[in-house]
């Protein structure tokens, strides 16, 4: 199944309930799982990935599919390696094609353990869970920030604490960042000098919590208005002053002339003038999620880009890199990959290559369907495969589309 979209009303406005953050809803959920707290965080997410978390975490069983949700993936083998029991954790043919050895290395460090069921490195997982000892481990910082937090969320429960030394530059700080500032305001205490984490044994304190609106879902939404003429839009539940790293695009897209406005119930996002940059050059080491908003805007746009701190962006829910290039080219634009972790465009569309009705493959990537789904705002009409991918993150991105004048054919395949 596919959808077939299209928008010619370029004066965009409308009210729109974003989804809460997946990743503070997960982070929220292991924590409160760690410390038996009483009080159920308010306004989860209702994605996929959270689900299946909250499912985990709440289930009877010891055999557990996650799917293709790989967040859960990384903080449920931590998770469990400190939960009495024996455990097995497998999920889709992609998730067992994305490494954990890293993961699995340090949990044994700390005298977990975990044993490969199939290929070593990866998934399916049997977890004999364990007392875990701290001690001082390194970490490649080039690794998925996943893997740290994982780690720092049960470090207060290993004995005599946890010390994580990251060797080198440090991939998406902000959601190391993020763990942490959750992880204090449910009473942990923690030193960070450096590329060093200490953090000692102690017990969290449960606490009522209400998770705010997801920046990278809010990112599609700035999109949308910087292919648009003018309008505003308003993000309910979206704070400006966030733990999330992708808030940062507020700063970003004041290129492309879109102003932010913190409300008291939300964000107010208006644009009265079409303006962009003449060229684009963006760093996404602090926030890889947002790398496919911002590639198909400077396409849509023609803005030449150079694009680096993309290397995890290879074992996402697919390459995204090779993603990325695969679908824009039916736009034309051909992706250059300079080094490993960089993407680039000339700004020069091959009008011999595009395609009248571009037909937007999603690779099981949530995504690529809805950062490509804008698009219909600048070719007229676009069509997404397999478009449910997107309750992933955003189960109702469809019908929020909607709501600003996108028309939306659902056809067979």
């Amino acid at each position: 199944m596919h959808y077939k979209i299209s928008n010619d009303i370029k004066d965009i406005s409308g009210s729109i309930n974003l989804p809460a953050s997946k990743s503070i809803s997960n982070r929220v959920l292991i924590i409160n799982a760690l410390s038996f707290n009483p009080y159920p965080a308010e306004n989860l997410s209702d994605s996929d990935d959270t689900n299946v978390l909250k499912k985990v975490l709440h289930s009877n069983n010891n055999k557990f599919d996650i799917g293709h949700a790989g967040t859960a993936m990384r903080f449920l083998t931590a998770f469990l390696a400190r939960v009495a029991g024996e455990w097995e954790l497998t999920g889709s043919e992609r998730m067992k094609q994305r490494p954990i050895d890293i993961l699995v290395d340090a949990l044994n460090e700390l005298g977990g353990k975990i044993e490969y069921l199939d290929k070593e490195g990866f998934p399916p997982l049997k977890i004999y869970g364990s007392h875990l000892i701290g001690k001082t481990i390194e970490l490649n910082g080039s690794i998925s920030s996943q893997y740290i937090s994982a780690l720092l969320m049960i470090a207060p429960y290993t004995q005599n604490g946890l010390t994580i030394k990251i060797k080198g530059d440090i991939t998406s700080l902000s959601y190391i960042n993020l763990t942490l500032n959750l992880m204090y305001k449910f009473g942990i205490k923690y030193e960070w000098d450096g590329n060093t984490i200490h953090i000692p044994e102690q017990k969290y304190l449960p606490c009522e919590f209400k998770v705010e609106a997801d920046w990278s879902g809010a990112s599609y939404w700035y999109e949308i208005l910087a292919m648009a003429d003018k309008g505003e839009l308003f993000l309910q539940n979206l704070e400006l002053k966030s733990y999330q790293g992708d808030a940062i695009i507020a700063k970003w897209f004041e290129q492309f002339g879109i102003e932010s406005v913190q409300m008291k119930f939300g964000v107010m996002l208006s644009k009265s003038t079409d303006k962009q940059p003449d060229e684009l050059s963006l760093d996404f080491i602090e926030n890889p999620d947002i790398a496919q908003t911002m590639a198909c805007l400077c396409v849509a746009k023609k803005i030449p880009f150079h694009f680096s701190g993309l290397k995890t962006l290879k074992i996402k829910e697919t390459d995204r890199i090779a993603a990325l290039k695969n679908e824009l080219i039916k736009f034309g634009a051909k992706l250059d990959e300079p080094i490993h972790g960089e993407l680039e465009w000339n700004g020069k569309a091959d009008l011999s290559i595009v395609k009248d009705i571009p037909f937007i493959e999603t690779y099981n990537d949530h995504r690529m369907a809805m950062a490509f789904a804008p698009m219909a705002l600048s070719c007229g009409k676009i069509v997404i495969d397999d478009p449910l991918v997107v309750t992933k993150s955003y189960p109702l991105f469809w019908k929020d589309i909607e709501k600003v004048n996108f028309k939306i054919i659902q056809e067979e395949n």
